[in-house]
């Protein structure tokens, strides 16, 4: 009866042996897997770490130029508005010199031009101190020198006022033209700021794409790596389990062997004591027990 229960025993973790070898073995298969879909979350991991990590470095690069686009327009605003009042103060004293030429006469509308009249007081001024002329004659001449001389300073003053006109004229359309360089300057640069800008937003728009990705990713990845490590606990639990059985079936192995082997020595031994003839099997059995 004991033998039977023995035999039982042995037969139940014999089984068990067999069902937790197939677990271990499942489990090993599992641990594969999920170790290789770990490390592939782990990559894609990495990978998206990476390009957000470029983008934001990029953006840092974006920003100081984008700042130094801003400094830029801000001291050219502030010449483009210097030279605004520089351009105001010309047009207003073009305006006045532009009446002055006016209120003088425009020198192109003289008849003579000055160096003939110059030529001609200096003739009559020699006539007058050269030739002995009656006293009306020489009144006559001094009042055409009075009045030649009245017409040659219109002409110059005139003159005086049309290069004035001029000069502030040119002052002017240069300081506008500074002025409108300027300003384009302003419009150029800030509008390659706001390129920038929009640059930027979208290098953030590409980054919380993909921080979202990032995130999904990373909770797989978490998710991925506990259940692999509980997996990998219950594998070593089972395997503690498995060497556990396996001793047990070894031992009952060994001494199921000696048993046997003893047995088979006292039938052999008894053959030898009644004289029979030993085969061959019974000779082996009996050199085991040596």
């Amino acid at each position: 009866m004991l033998m039977e229960e023995m035999s039982a025993n042995v037969q139940t973790v014999r089984k068990e042996y067999l069902t937790k070898k197939q677990e271990v073995s499942s489990l090993k298969s599992t641990l594969h897997a999920l170790n290789t879909e770990k490390e592939a979350a782990f990559r894609e991991l990495k990978i998206l770490r990476d390009k957000i990590s470029v983008h934001t470095a990029r953006i840092q690069e974006l920003k100081m130029q984008r700042n130094s686009m801003t400094g830029q327009v801000k001291k050219l605003k502030g010449e483009r508005d210097q030279l605004n009042q520089v351009v105001k103060e010309k047009a207003q004293a073009h305006h006045v010199v532009d009446q002055k030429k006016k209120d003088m006469g425009d020198s192109s509308t003289f008849r003579e031009s000055p160096h003939k009249l110059k030529m001609e007081i200096a003739r009559l001024e020699r006539k007058i101190e050269t030739e002995v002329m009656p006293f009306t004659k020489e009144q006559e001449l001094n009042k055409k020198i009075k009045e030649l001389k009245a017409t040659y300073k219109k002409f110059t003053v005139a003159a005086d006022a049309s290069k004035e006109a001029n000069a502030t004229r040119v002052e002017f359309s240069e300081s506008r033209r500074k002025a409108q360089d300027v300003h384009q300057q302003v419009q150029d640069l800030a509008q390659q700021s706001q390129d920038v800008h929009v640059g930027i937003n979208t290098l953030y728009d590409e980054i919380k794409k993909w921080r979202e990705e990032e995130r999904e990713v990373a909770e797989k990845y978490l998710r991925l790596k506990e259940e692999f490590f509980q997996t990998k606990q219950k594998q070593e639990e089972l395997s503690k389990q498995l060497d556990a059985f396996s001793s047990q079936l070894k031992e009952h192995d060994e001494n199921s062997f000696k048993s046997r082997v003893r047995e088979r020595t006292a039938e052999v031994q008894e053959k030898m004591k009644k004289g029979k003839k030993l085969s061959t099997e019974d000779i082996l059995a009996f050199q085991a027990m040596d």
